[in-house]
């Protein structure tokens, strides 16, 4: 039976418990760098369309919208540092270059796909709060004007 101790070494621990710890938030904390990698609007890209299978470099381009060959292989290359994603070059001519993720890639694919579905799924609702938002901020007075009459600050 599985354990749900969460001090378990199978029961990894919640977010909210690490950032207690406040590794996180720690300047020099390496996980700073992952969690860049992985939430950037790219790398949540890459990773959630790697979840559909293997695909070469030209595919993903083709397949994430407005991202320039650049930023690809760059976000590429930190997700393949951090091991999740897997690059596989054959030896033929021309070069043939797969990219896959790999099962902790999966692990951390799937979570951000989570976020991805979410925002998504309540873009409305994002996009209502904008507006209303804009709306409020439009027909404030700004900050040391009355009636039309600018008062000193």
């Amino acid at each position: 039976m599985p354990t749900t101790d969460p001090r378990s070494p199978d029961h990894p621990p919640a977010l909210a418990t690490l950032m207690e710890r406040g590794e996180l938030f720690a300047a020099e904390c390496p996980s700073r760098a992952v969690l860049q990698h992985v939430t950037s609007r790219w790398g949540v890209l890459v990773l959630v369309a790697l979840l559909a299978g293997t695909h070469r470099f030209s595919d993903l381009r083709r397949k994430i919208g407005g991202v320039s060959e650049k930023m690809l292989a760059q976000t590429l290359q930190w997700l393949e540092g951090d091991g999740f994603v897997l690059r596989t070059q054959y030896p033929v001519v021309p070069p043939h270059v797969e990219y896959s993720l790999t099962p902790m890639g999966v692990e951390v694919a799937r979570q951000v796909e989570g976020l991805a579905d979410w925002i998504e799924g309540n873009l409305g609702r994002i996009l209502n709060g904008r507006r209303e938002r804009a709306d409020a901020l439009a027909t404030q007075p700004l900050p040391g004007v009355r009636a039309g009459v600018r008062t000193p600050a």
